[in-house]
């Protein structure tokens, strides 16, 4: 069940691979992200002690927060992947001119995952293609949609 994604990044880049990463969260911020108070659009995965962390996921606190706890929206959250999987995808980011992206946040068994993909940027013209395909196919589906009538 997917709680929020990352159509942007899918705009922006050739998405080749995608691994699912698990995030460690506070107790408030389940609690959140349960409620829907979650945004990744902006968010990117950073590379930091051979560790992999998703920086700026903005998590919106509930209303009922308890008082002691002290919500940050903007947090700094760990990923967690098997050791290969970092290694593997530490190796192609730092050579290969990749970048990791969050693509979005669903849940698993109860639990909060991250779909992280292995991308490569587009330039202005691959952006301006997908657009144009984009409306070819939303052309067609129109054309055959009056068609049927």
């Amino acid at each position: 069940m997917s709680i929020a994604d990352n159509k942007k990044a899918f705009f922006d880049y050739f998405i080749e691979d995608r691994y699912e990463a698990g995030l460690v969260l506070e107790g408030w911020e389940v609690k959140a992200i349960r409620e829907g108070r979650v945004q990744i659009k902006e968010a990117y995965v950073m590379v930091r002690n051979g560790e992999l962390f998703l920086f700026g996921a903005h998590v919106s606190s509930l209303p009922t927060a308890s008082a002691w706890s002290h919500p940050e929206a903007l947090r700094t959250r760990k990923l967690l992947l098997h050791r290969a999987e970092i290694d593997k995808l530490i190796g192609k980011v730092e050579r290969s001119g990749y970048t990791l992206v969050p693509l979005n946040l669903h849940f698993k068994k109860g639990r909060v995952k991250c779909e992280i993909g292995l991308a490569k940027g587009k330039k202005q013209h691959d952006k301006r293609n997908t657009e144009k395909d984009r409306d070819a196919k939303r052309e067609v589906a129109s054309a055959m949609k009056q068609h049927r009538r």
